[in-house]
C-alpha cells in the first residue's frame, strides 16, 4: 500500500513519520510531481496537478473538517473525500464559543474597557433565558457545542438541512423551519459547512431576523458572512457585536475595518487547530478500514458538499 502526503503550508515529516509508525507496513512519501500512482493521499490544499497525476487514489484523507477546498477541484470519479470527524477539535470549539457568549453575556467586554480608563463600574445581571443561543449546524462539532452551551444553562437551538435529535437542544431543521429557528436567536454561532447553499448566509437579511440586541459568533467559513452587511447593521444597533474567526480573506488584512470596530473581536482563525497525533490515528484507522471493505466514517457527499 502507498500513501502520497500532500500538505501546504504545514510541514509534512511529522505526519509521515505519524502515519509510518501507525501503517509500518505502508510506503509513504511526500508527493512530488510524477510520483507513482498510490492507493491514498493525505493532503491540505492539494494541487489539481496531483489529482490529475493519481486518477487511481481510492482515498483522499483531508486533514482538516472543511473539505470546500477539495469540492473545488476535479477528484477522480472513483476517490473518495474523506474529513475529519473530530479529532480533538470539537472541544476546542465549545470551549471557544462558550467563552466568546460568557463574555459577551457577562458583559467583560465592558469591564476590560472602564478597567483601562481606571473606572469602577457596575453591570446589571443579565437572564440567562434572554439569551437563547441558535447553533447553525449539528454535525460533530456543533453537537459538541450545543451541549457544551447547555451546560452553562442557557436556552439552546439547533438548526440543521435535516431532523437531528439532541437532548436538551429544541431543533429545528430546514427551510421551513430556518426564519423561526432565526427569530427565536439572540446569539447565533455558525458551524455550517460551506456550499453552495450555505455560502453568503449570514446577510441582512438573516442576521436582522434575530431577536434584539443579536449577537454572531462565526467560525466555520469566510464566505458564510457578506462582509459588507456586518457593520452597517452594527452601526445602526441591529445587533449588539460579532465576534470573527474566519474570513473572505486570510490572513486579514491590515486596513479592514473589522479590525478597527468597537463591536467586533477578530480571531485569527484558531477557533479550533488540526491536533495532530490524534488526525494521523484517526486517519489511518479510516485507510485501514477502507482497505478491508470496511466502512469508513466521514466520507463526504460531494453533491451536498459535506
Amino acid at each position: 500500500m502507498k500513501i502520497i502526503v500532500s500538505l501546504t503550508d504545514n510541514r509534512p515529516d511529522p505526519w509521515i513519520e505519524g502515519l509510518k509508525a501507525e501503517l509500518p507496513g505502508a510506503q509513504i512519501e511526500t508527493w512530488q510531481p510524477g510520483a507513482a500512482q498510490a492507493d491514498h493521499a493525505v493532503v491540505w490544499a492539494p494541487s489539481q496537478q496531483l489529482l490529475d497525476e493519481q486518477p487511481q487514489l481510492h482515498g483522499l484523507f483531508n486533514i482538516g473538517a472543511g473539505v470546500d477546498a477539495l469540492l473545488k477541484l476535479k477528484v477522480p470519479p472513483q476517490t473518495r473525500i474523506v474529513r475529519l470527524d473530530d479529532a480533538g477539535m470539537s472541544v476546542q470549539m465549545a470551549e471557544y464559543v462558550c467563552h466568546t457568549l460568557i463574555r459577551h453575556f457577562r458583559e467583560f467586554d465592558v469591564y476590560e474597557a472602564d478597567a483601562r480608563e481606571g473606572r469602577w463600574s457596575y453591570r446589571k445581571p443579565r437572564l440567562r433565558r434572554d439569551f437563547p443561543v441558535g447553533i447553525m449546524g449539528l454535525g460533530v462539532l456543533g453537537e459538541r457545542v450545543a451541549k457544551a452551551v447547555a451546560q452553562f444553562e442557557f436556552p439552546v437551538l439547533g438548526w440543521s438541512r435535516s431532523p437531528k435529535a439532541i437532548d436538551g437542544v429544541k431543533v429545528f431543521s430546514g427551510e421551513a423551519q430556518f426564519d423561526e429557528f432565526l427569530s427565536s436567536t439572540r446569539v447565533l454561532v455558525n458551524l455550517l459547512p460551506l456550499t453552495d447553499a450555505t455560502r453568503g448566509i449570514l446577510n441582512r437579511n438573516t442576521l436582522g431576523k434575530l431577536r434584539p440586541g443579536g449577537y454572531l459568533i462565526s467560525i466555520a467559513r469566510g464566505a458564510h458572512l457578506v462582509e459588507d452587511d456586518l457593520i452597517p447593521m452594527l452601526d445602526a444597533g441591529q445587533l449588539a457585536g460579532a465576534t470573527l474567526d474566519v474570513f473572505q480573506v486570510e490572513p486579514l488584512p491590515a486596513d479592514h475595518a473589522f479590525w478597527r470596530h468597537p463591536k467586533i473581536t477578530v480571531t485569527p482563525h484558531g477557533s479550533a487547530r488540526t491536533l495532530r497525533e490524534e488526525s494521523i490515528a484517526q486517519i489511518a484507522g479510516k485507510i485501514r478500514a477502507m482497505e478491508q471493505g470496511l466502512p469508513v466514517s466521514g466520507v463526504v457527499d460531494p453533491v451536498r458538499g459535506y
